[in-house]
């Protein structure tokens, strides 16, 4: 087994996705919008709602690059392979129907001693003007692939914030949830099958790891950008434990200025770790 390092620094095309408020509002009821309250986010999940202007969650953008056309990284098992990291940048609302062109590129393959953190690199473009609308940035972590002598990398410095945050927001996610995420393009049987999740050694299906960052990116939404799509910038975290459908998420905040940290714990976890925002600043070329 090997991992094809002549693959850094390549570029390929992750193909144009297209896109309808039925599909914004899916993946919004994906990641609980509405689900604590159905009279709550309704400018998320509906499109005729008195008062609520049709908006996307900005974490949609997580959903603009297409896995499947990724190169095999190498002929490795994998079962080994993990998404630990993610991270994006918006550059303004993403529009209500809308179309985005991405490039993607492998940026790293980092030697992390028993394992190998693969670090790919996306942009989305409109494809008719070629306006940006997101960059994206993916860490997969290979097991048992590391030891090849390649370059460690670092990852940026993170400490959490001493004292209570100044933001804590629940939610509890549903016994269905990852079967309702899974509608917006992300078909792994980890989150769906109790079969191969046994066969993986979890007692049954996984939520998906980005619908507890698409949790954690309206946990952030709200409480540090009024509700308001266009101030949201760049969201990074890692993702440090499994989360099962069913089971409550705490998202912690602490603000600093226009920035924040943040984690996200379940089940007294912290399932999402070294968390990062920042806050876009407004006022041109937004878009959307």
């Amino acid at each position: 087994m090997a991992l094809y390092r002549d693959l850094v620094g390549r570029t390929w095309d992750s193909g144009t996705r297209q896109w309808t408020f039925s599909d914004t509002s899916l993946y919004a009821l994906g990641v609980g919008a509405g689900g604590d309250d159905p009279a709550d986010e309704l400018e998320f999940t509906t499109e005729n709602s008195a008062g609520a202007v049709p908006s996307v969650l900005p974490t949609f953008a997580a959903t603009l690059v297409s896995r499947r056309a990724e190169p095999a990284l190498g002929d490795f098992d994998v079962s080994q392979l993990l998404h630990t990291q993610q991270s994006l940048t918006l550059y303004g609302p993403l529009p209500v129907e809308g179309a985005a062109a991405t490039t993607s590129r492998l940026a790293a393959l980092r030697d992390r001693g028993s394992s190998a953190l693969a670090v790919i690199e996306s942009s989305c473009v409109d494809p008719a003007t070629g306006r940006p609308l997101a960059d994206i940035r993916t860490g997969l972590t290979i097991r048992r692939e590391g030891g090849f002598g390649g370059e460690p990398g670092e990852d940026e410095p993170w400490e959490r914030p001493e004292g209570e945050p100044d933001h804590t927001v629940d939610y509890r996610t549903a016994p269905n949830q990852a079967l309702l995420y899974r509608l917006s393009g992300d078909p792994n049987p980890l989150h769906s099958d109790p079969a191969i999740a046994a066969r993986l050694g979890f007692r049954r299906p996984l939520l998906h790891g980005l619908c507890t960052f698409g949790f954690a990116g309206r946990a952030l939404l709200r409480a540090l950008c009024g509700g308001d799509p266009a101030r949201f910038g760049t969201m990074s975290a890692h993702f440090t434990a499994p989360v099962f459908p069913g089971q409550d998420l705490t998202v912690r905040i602490w603000e600093r200025g226009e920035s924040a940290r943040f984690q996200v714990r379940a089940q007294g976890r912290v399932v999402l770790d070294r968390g990062t925002f920042v806050r876009r600043a407004t006022g041109s070329g937004s878009g959307g």
